[in-house]
């Protein structure tokens, strides 16, 4: 990260202050930001002008030199920040019934190369910064005019691979579910990971019940090292060990993403040998209709053999879904996040 550096990017409890401030304008800088969504130094009313104009000297709120909002007809909206330093990043809002959920990224591009993921085909630019994860959040919010908090929840599976931006990407979880910064519960934030069996266990040891989602896509090596070519540093055995040693310490089910695509990975041998995988695991199994992209050299798995998939996993005894992606017609479903840019609606930086 260049540039300057958000506030963002601190612990809610440790915000900076000029020396000899009273600790209490912490807790009021912290509700400008995270309960009622300020964008902007000015709107902080209740702060001396002194305070305000020595944190605007500083630092920045919004961790974005700029906003594009991507409608979609399902009612999504794909996000596109232009960072600081010129770089860009992604963020999906997705508005259900009863529930707010935001996509977030966590890296510039992504370094795991998944040959069915159009982000992956763009490789990898850098890290986000605890406050450049967590701001996605926040800016979603004001870009649609709603209360922070009224997002409850969070999925870590848009650019980049979560758990190789390890630090910044647990910070902005405690910035989600810090009673004192957006009061999130853990319970419904999903963090996604290709499968590193190392980085799964050290997540596991620090206690969180996150929701733990594994990109697996196949169930045996040759076929995953064709989707997933950096999969060959980690055998499926061992991410599957990794998974047991995740539901011993933290006691929640975990879910296994599997991207279908049409005569790869979606023949009734694969889907007897992916239940195989999942005996003695309590997990969920999404299965992910393929979503196109410009480029994309694979194909969607026919309905009738997506639904016979479904059926020999659900025969084994699994929890198994059909998980339809929202966004796709404004290029925001899992697997399209590429940077598009075409005609958006800009926001401005906006105050709250």
């Amino acid at each position: 990260m260049s540039g300057p550096r958000t506030l963002y990017d601190y612990d809610p409890g440790e915000l900076p202050l000029p020396e000899g401030e009273s600790a209490y304008r912490r807790s009021q800088v912290r509700d400008w930001l995270y309960v009622k969504g300020a964008g902007e130094f000015s709107s902080m009313t209740n702060l001396p002008a002194g305070l305000r104009n020595w944190l605007a000297e500083r630092y920045v709120i919004e961790p974005f030199a700029a906003t594009e909002r991507h409608p979609s007809t399902d009612g999504s909206v794909r996000y596109l920040f232009t960072l600081h330093d010129g770089q860009r990043t992604e963020a999906v809002y997705m508005p259900y019934r009863n529930r707010r959920t935001v996509c977030l990224s966590s890296m510039v591009g992504c370094p795991a190369g998944c040959a069915f993921c159009a982000t992956g085909a763009m490789g990898f630019g850098r890290n986000l910064s605890r406050g450049e994860i967590v701001g996605q959040l926040l800016a979603v919010a004001r870009g649609e005019g709603i209360e922070p908090r009224t997002v409850r929840n969070a999925v870590l599976m848009g650019m980049g691979e979560a758990l190789l931006n390890y630090g910044n990407a647990l910070g902005a979880v405690h910035t989600m579910i810090d009673p004192h910064a957006l009061g999130m519960s853990a319970r419904r934030i999903t963090l996604s990971t290709v499968g590193l069996p190392s980085r799964m266990r050290k997540l596991a040891d620090e206690g969180l019940p996150l929701v733990l989602a594994v990109s697996l896509h196949a169930p045996d090596e040759e076929t995953r090292r064709r989707i997933i070519p950096t999969a060959h540093a980690q055998s499926i055995d061992d991410i599957i060990d990794a998974l047991r040693y995740w539901q011993e310490r933290i006691g929640r089910r975990v879910t296994i993403e599997y991207t279908m695509l049409d005569g790869v990975n979606d023949q009734p041998w694969q889907a007897r040998a992916l239940a195989a995988r999942m005996k003695g695991l309590k997990a969920h199994v999404n299965l992910i209709p393929f979503n196109a992209w410009p480029g994309g050299e694979f194909a969607e798995t026919p309905p009738q053999r997506l639904e016979e998939f479904e059926a020999i996993l659900a025969g084994a005894g699994l929890s198994v879904s059909v998980r339809f992606s929202r966004g796709r017609d404004a290029g925001g479903a899992c697997g399209q996040l590429a940077l598009q840019s075409g005609r958006p609606a800009a926001l401005p930086m906006a105050s709250a």
